[in-house]
């Protein structure tokens, strides 16, 4: 038949507590066709009544794939189902999505368009197939994310223990108490660390993997440990342009024809445990290397906003973490100077 369904696909805009789903179909004149739509709760049983919904209206010998956003960890229950189902899963940066969707003629964004969206994303697309991460990468990013929670807690109760302190007449219990909070917390960061440094040790791969990016200046262990345990090890990304986009330090501005209505501030859609974790060393780098301290100064110098510039070397440093890991290379501070010596030489 010449108009016959060649593709389907699945698109889910996946939230904590609900699935919105839409199906879409392409034709063999390359035609696309969105035909149904249906919510479910984000829960086994919800999962469960999704896949019989689909099976009822998808045609069982045509390509048939589930495609969702890399949402926080809500989506993670349900790619898991459906790979241990055997059906073919893609998960998508967000920012990815959020790109395409302004292509689309739609002028209101609610969880059905997103669906929509996703849905369409998929048909036009060639979508590698999602795989699990690797116990080790992701027990790597259970210990960093809790690590994370637990610094966050004992910043909040230092911050009442001072303010506690500071009264005319301190509660010496709560002040006591509080004190005891933080040494809990302190044992706990470090208990944790113990395990993300035995984790590493034990993972070869891991281990390589950490040991080159932190050639670079200001990169410790801590902070390769997240961001390889926030990509898996690299492994959801394609391209340098691609993991500054999912970091969310990627540059966004507002333009209407040849003016510029609004200032360029970075998108902040897509990862926070990595723009965080790359805060400091973007400092370290700035102080200890020649190289990104040159970077730092002609944005300051150009701008003059010295906040802007760190984010611009974090963004520097994460596109280098990738490209050592990339190449299986360490960082050689030296390599543009003689590069540079090389180029004066020849003239």
């Amino acid at each position: 038949m010449s108009n016959s369904i060649i593709k389907q696909v699945v698109g889910i805009d996946v939230s904590q507590k609900e699935l919105v789903v839409c199906l879409g179909r392409m034709y063999a004149d390359m035609s696309p066709e969105l035909y149904s739509h249906s919510c479910f709760a984000n829960t086994t049983a919800g999962m469960q009544k999704l896949v019989k919904w689909v099976d009822k209206q998808t045609g069982k010998d045509i390509s048939l794939r589930f495609v969702m956003e890399a949402t926080g960890v809500y989506h993670e229950s349900l790619a898991y189902f459906l790979h241990e189902q055997g059906y073919s899963t893609s998960i998508i940066l967000p920012n990815k999505i959020s790109n395409y969707a302004r292509t689309l003629d739609t002028k209101t964004v609610t969880d059905k368009t997103a669906s929509q969206a996703i849905a369409m994303f998929g048909l036009e697309r060639k979508l590698s197939d999602w795989k699990p991460p690797s116990k080790a990468f992701k027990m790597l990013r259970q210990l960093t994310r809790e690590r994370e929670q637990l610094v966050q807690m004992r910043t909040m109760v230092k911050n009442h223990l001072h303010a506690e302190k500071a009264e005319a007449q301190p509660n010496k219990g709560s002040i006591e108490r509080m004190n005891k909070q933080v040494t809990l917390f302190t044992k706990q960061i470090a208990e944790i660390g113990t395990a993300i440094d035995e984790l590493i040790r034990q993972n070869e791969a891991m281990k390589s993997a950490t040991k080159l990016c932190c050639t670079i200046p200001g990169v410790g262990k801590l902070t390769a440990a997240i961001v390889l345990a926030e990509t898996n090890g690299f492994d959801l990304i394609r391209s340098k342009k691609q993991l500054v986009s999912y970091a969310g330090l990627d540059v966004k501005e507002k333009q209407s024809g040849t003016s510029v209505k609004g200032k360029a501030h970075i998108s902040k859609k897509g990862n926070r445990y990595l723009r965080k974790a790359l805060h400091m060393p973007a400092l370290g780098a700035i102080k200890y290397d020649e190289r990104f301290k040159g970077i730092f100064s002609r944005l300051v110098s150009k701008h003059g906003i010295k906040m802007k510039a760190v984010v611009a070397v974090q963004r520097k440093v994460l596109e280098l973490m990738y490209t050592l890991f990339k190449n299986q290379t360490a960082y050689d501070r030296n390599y543009f100077k003689r590069l540079e010596s090389s180029n004066v030489a020849t003239l």
